[in-house]
């Protein structure tokens, strides 16, 4: 794997060398190039407790602390960030994958200061490509690292294109509720996560759902935290929890981020919170998107082959 990264950091280094400039007229301002996103990566290890919801509401709190945010729908074949935000985009990944748009010109923004890449089930096209499209593909991924954050939001549980994502993000935010099911599989994500990568420090972080109260939420993250330490040997750190607030389902069938809807409920407090905890702890390197996808391509240390 070593070796697949120093390739794919060569040929992203003779990209920058040689840069091709797009225009692009699905975006009102332009995305400067040469600037480095903080990738964040929101999953989890079975659906229903508000994966999508989350990475849209972090996207608009981040957005409100002067932060250029994109919302990347790595949903396969289940894509609903724009459902969640009553839109209908023309175009979306698949129209990327067939060539037939960039990404920078499928972006579309919306109306709360936040931009979305809408998802299509045709992602996974991507495994099948040769190493030329892969080359083209991860410059059009990395033309997306001009924005401060990107938030991808992935399908639920433990395929291989979750996995992927994760380990290209800079914090990959897990979530579940306290409910036993959502731990026990959020707790299968985590373990899969240090059987297939051998980092102590994953950037791994915790978010419990729809929780009654703070000592609910962190009896369930000390829990949970302390397995993946002591017997998975892997840090997760807790980030926070979000009320279980009737807010949220209101919002969520008016086709609105609940922040927009109620800006001062329990759960936007909640999630304001957790974007400040993460403003203020930034990572401490960041590369391109184009870099840090290089786990979906696979190139071989040896020119000219791909694996």
């Amino acid at each position: 794997m070593e070796d697949q990264a120093e390739k794919l950091r060569e040929i992203m280094k003779n990209k920058k060398e040689n840069p091709v400039v797009q225009k692009s007229t699905s975006v009102k301002n332009p995305l400067k190039a040469g600037e480095k996103a903080r990738i964040i990566t929101v999953t989890s290890g079975k659906g229903g407790v508000g994966k999508t919801n989350l990475s849209v509401n972090m996207a608009l709190a981040f957005a409100r602390l002067g932060k250029k945010v994109i919302v990347m729908d790595a949903d396969l074949g289940l894509a609903n960030v724009n459902v969640m935000l009553n839109m209908i985009p023309k175009y979306n990944l698949y129209h990327v994958i067939k060539k037939q748009k960039t990404i920078r010109e499928i972006l579309v923004e919306t109306e709360y200061g936040i931009s979305i890449v809408a998802g299509a089930s045709g992602f996974s096209q991507i495994a099948n490509m040769g190493e030329e499209d892969r080359k083209v593909f991860i410059s059009e991924l990395d033309s997306l690292s001009n924005a401060d954050i990107i938030i991808i939001d992935t399908s639920a549980g433990v395929s291989s294109n979750v996995l992927d994502f994760i380990a290209a993000a800079d914090d990959a935010v897990i979530i579940t509720t306290p409910e036993p099911t959502a731990i026990t599989d959020a707790y299968g994500i985590i373990k899969i996560i240090a059987t297939e990568y051998d980092s102590f420090n994953m950037g791994l972080k915790l978010v419990v759902n729809r929780a009654k109260g703070a000592a609910q939420a962190k009896g369930v993250a000390d829990r949970m935290i302390n397995i993946a330490g002591q017997f998975l040997n892997l840090k997760v750190d807790y980030l926070g929890f979000i009320y279980d607030d009737t807010s949220v389902p209101h919002a969520v069938l008016r086709q609105k981020p609940f922040m927009v809807v109620d800006p001062k409920c329990k759960a936007s407090i909640c999630v304001q919170h957790i974007v400040s905890r993460m403003d203020r702890n930034k990572p401490g390197d960041t590369t391109g998107i184009g870099a840090k996808f290089k786990k979906l391509f696979g190139f071989s240390p040896e020119a000219g082959k791909s694996v």
